[in-house]
């Protein structure tokens, strides 16, 4: 039978969160007394110290996600922190560092904006370093989709060409500095041609500026086409997307920044002849604790750069951090961190 391994310092009974009763605007978001979660058998109490803030939350609170979520509700689809129970068995003890992310988290249950998130055992990765909070709280989301949508998406390989339709988000960026690592010639898009500069910041090759058509520009520098395609923009390009991509290539459709999540009258004869379409939505699994672990060091080296827009202090700023967020005004991650 499992048996609980628990903090030195009990947790409290209560703990500040962000409570969404009821969907709206920023004024939603209601910092609220709770009780402290009570952790289930195969689950991890987390004391969080830092956590990114994403669109999809920006989505709950204003009631415009899927049936799935309820209120009232705590979002935060992800976080980093400390253990602070777990099964004795788990593997896990008080105090060790550790990232959650997905699962329903924050939508089907109570997530990250909160002193304290239970999460189950198998969605907690497990990891050890010494940069600050606010660096490793941008990660967890970001680098899980950004590795994921590049391993299991696209098998890509060093020496090969990727291409990046929508650059300049979260996960574009984490996506060229992960690619370059590998080895990979990155070419990556900006609608803004400002922009430009930051894509080359996070190690792409090749900037291109976006104006809705981008296959011409793309076979000016590669003739025969990418290996490779990473698409964040969503189906509005996707036919010219796939324009994109040499015989045997691949695009791996993740998201939809534009907004459209599908195609009217869809036919297979869109795909041109030989070129492979395919799709990511992972969760924590998709991110081996070796796999973090290689990350952060990397980012302690200086080989993988943070794409961190601004770092926000206490609960009491969450509303800001949605707000810029929802502008677009800068881009990379919005991060929240905990003081103690």
């Amino acid at each position: 039978m499992s048996r609980p391994t628990a903090a030195g310092d009990a947790a409290p009974a209560t703990m500040r969160a962000v409570v969404v009763t009821r969907p709206g605007g920023l004024d939603a978001l209601q910092i609220k007394d709770v009780p402290v979660p009570v952790r289930k058998p195969g689950w991890v109490r987390i004391r969080v110290k830092a956590f990114g803030v994403n669109e999809s939350e920006v989505t709950t609170r204003k009631g415009e996600s899927d049936a799935e979520v309820t209120y009232p509700r705590i979002p935060g689809i992800e976080g980093v922190g400390v253990v602070d129970e777990a099964d004795e068995d788990s593997g896990l003890r008080p105090g060790h560092q550790v990232a959650t992310m997905m699962g329903g988290m924050g939508r089907s249950y109570d997530g990250s904006y909160a002193q304290y998130v239970t999460v189950p055992a198998a969605q907690v990765i497990p990891f050890e370093t010494g940069l600050p909070w606010e660096v490793v709280g941008a990660l967890p989301e970001m680098f899980q989709t950004a590795y994921g949508s590049l391993t299991t998406g696209l098998d890509l390989k060093a020496g090969q060409t990727l291409l990046i339709r929508g650059g300049t988000s979260t996960v574009g960026l984490s996506a060229a500095t992960i690619a370059k690592d590998f080895g990979a010639t990155v070419l990556s898009t900006t609608r803004s041609p400002e922009r430009a500069g930051q894509l080359r910041a996070a190690g792409v090759d090749h900037p291109l500026v976006d104006n809705g058509t981008l296959a011409d520009q793309v076979r000016v520098l590669m003739p025969d086409g990418v290996d490779a395609v990473l698409e964040l923009v969503g189906c509005s390009v996707l036919a010219d997307t796939l324009r994109t991509v040499r015989r045997h290539g691949t695009v791996c459709f993740t998201g939809a920044l534009a907004g459209q999540w599908t195609i009217s009258g869809f036919s297979p004869y869109m795909i041109p002849g030989g070129v492979r379409l395919t799709s990511y939505a992972g969760e924590a699994a998709d991110l081996p604790a070796d796999v973090l672990a290689h990350q952060l060091q990397a980012i302690t080296e200086g080989r993988l750069k943070v794409p961190v827009a601004k770092v926000y202090h206490g609960l009491e700023q969450l509303r800001d951090a949605q707000a810029d967020l929802e502008s677009g005004t800068t881009p990379g991650k919005h991060v929240v961190v905990l003081d103690d």
